[in-house]
């Protein structure tokens, strides 16, 4: 047996050892029978638009989530293959320009190209942490109205690197702006703040009411994604992470929101982590995502 055989043998071994153990959540009920949209990502698929788009839909999602593209031809592809396939968009958006006038410019134009389709949100990467507090108010209030003015929700995504990197900062905007609204992905805080967020309570709970579409990845306080989240090591992380799920769908009943959407969005290497030498992930990024969807379609739906 050689080096990679081993590795990989032995790696399987470990993940079978777990993989029928089941996370005992406290129970929820979704008494507003809110509907629940499921949203694949496309981020690590090898394969081309047409086939993750046939897996996605054999495999229980309701649509996907993926950049703007800003060429008409791909942007079409896109609309295309979602309608062969009946599945509902949801497009990221954003920009990495470090010059503020560029970013800005970027950002509205991928903005305005993504709610022209008029897909159930726009997720947006806004801004940058290294911008002033005024720089980044500036693309949010931006954002605000180009969704207010095409009726397309416009989301702020708390991301590390961008301007809710961490929930100081996020605090600030939500005072700032009474109309923003968020994408939910609590797993990069966690490394910000090195922690389940304990201390942060408040920020937390103003943030998950303000949640329109979540991200639906487990963090932990050293990484933006746990290996595994069958795994029984991370139990106390899996929990907290869906009593945050829990509260953004207790927020959506009480507004009697016509659905809520989540994307499952555990990543390839290196967020996924993987073997040295060999880089092999350590666990199967698809399958991974999968039992995310059906976890969170038994719970919610």
């Amino acid at each position: 047996m050689n080096r990679r055989t081993f590795m990989s043998s032995s790696t399987l071994l470990g993940i079978s050892a777990v993989m029928g153990q089941e996370i005992a959540l406290p129970e929820y009920h979704n008494t507003a029978k809110i509907p629940v949209k499921i949203l694949a990502t496309n981020w690590g698929f090898t394969g081309s638009l047409d086939a993750f788009c046939a897996k996605a839909k054999a495999d229980g999602y309701d649509g996907f989530e993926v950049w703007i593209p800003f060429d008409e031809k791909e942007r079409d592809e896109v609309l295309n293959a979602a309608a062969k396939h009946k599945l509902e968009i949801g497009f990221l958006a954003g920009a990495g320009a470090s010059g503020f006038s560029e970013h800005l410019e970027t950002y509205i134009k991928g903005v305005e190209l993504a709610v022209a389709t008029k897909p159930l949100y726009v997720n947006t990467h806004a801004g940058r942490d290294f911008f002033s507090f005024e720089q980044n108010l500036q693309i949010l209030k931006t954002g605000i109205a180009i969704g207010q003015k095409s009726k397309v929700q416009v989301l702020c995504e708390t991301h590390r690197g961008r301007c809710a990197f961490t929930a100081n900062a996020t605090q600030s905007y939500m005072d700032a702006l009474p109309d923003l609204r968020l994408t939910a992905d609590l797993s990069h805080w966690c490394v910000v703040h090195e922690s389940l967020l304990e201390g942060y309570e408040k920020t937390v709970a103003e943030a998950l009411a303000r949640t329109l579409h979540v991200h639906a990845r487990v963090g932990h306080s050293e990484g933006p994604q746990v290996n595994d989240p069958r795994a029984p090591e991370w139990n106390a992380a899996v929990k907290t992470h869906f009593g945050w799920w829990d509260a953004v769908m207790k927020q959506a009943e009480t507004e009697k929101r016509p659905f809520q959407t989540f994307l499952c969005e555990f990543g390839p290497p290196h967020y996924l982590p993987a073997l040295p030498y060999t880089q092999q992930p350590v666990v199967d990024q698809w399958a991974v995502n999968v039992y995310m969807m059906r976890l969170l379609r038994e719970r919610y739906t």
